[in-house]
């Protein structure tokens, strides 16, 4: 790809700027007549070498934000497990304005999900609560580190789910808390307060 496309693109149209990850790529044009132009142009290159562009993913995306306020068919788009699109953020004077921002997308938080399922970290009765920690930890900073670089707060609902899992696990371990979710609850609530960095999560601030 790099003689095919990067080498290609730097002479051809060198003031585009692009990212490419594999085989997936986002180029950075300044009006729809010029993504248009450069879209069939790649096209044809990739043609020449004898590939071609996915029919479904390739497309013209606007990128609508508080300034950029006009309609498209698309107005979002998934990169390396990112979404960009329109969200609110707080500018560095403590305002709010919309911008054209990434945060995890919708599909990966998905899957983020079901990992977590899968752990099945409510059977785990014979273990310490230090003990879920020692072993989770390590997989939630991985994916703070990677999903949380970027618009921290969509990835904090997901994290946040542990808690549920966490407690069903303290009602299985526990007799007196079989029946109480609530009471499953405050034994957190207490190991938080107690220690308040246990899990990578309550150290970012999400409280069971």
């Amino acid at each position: 790809m790099h003689y095919c496309f990067d080498a290609w693109m730097a002479r051809n149209f060198p003031n585009i700027r692009f990212e490419r990850y594999c085989d997936d790529v986002v180029a950075h044009c300044v009006s729809k007549r010029q993504a248009e132009d450069v879209k069939e142009a790649i096209g044809r290159r990739l043609k020449e070498c004898q590939l071609e562009m996915h029919p479904d993913k390739t497309r013209v995306v606007y990128c609508k934000d508080g300034k950029r306020r006009g309609s498209h068919e698309h107005t979002s788009f998934e990169f390396l497990s990112y979404e960009f699109r329109v969200r609110r953020a707080k500018s560095r004077a403590g305002g709010y304005f919309d911008g054209f921002n990434p945060a995890i997308s919708p599909k990966e938080a998905k899957r983020l999900r079901s990992e977590m399922r899968l752990w099945r970290l409510c059977r785990w009765t014979t273990q310490t609560l230090h003990q879920l920690a020692a072993w989770v930890n390590p997989r939630l900073q991985g994916w703070v580190n990677y999903y949380g670089h970027l618009y921290r707060s969509a990835l904090l609902p997901i994290l946040r789910g542990l808690d549920e899992h966490l407690a069903r696990w303290a009602r299985r371990k526990y007799k007196r808390l079989s029946n109480s979710r609530d009471q499953a609850f405050r034994l957190l609530r207490r190991a938080h307060r107690h220690e308040p960095s246990l899990f990578v999560h309550w150290r970012l601030g999400v409280r069971p």
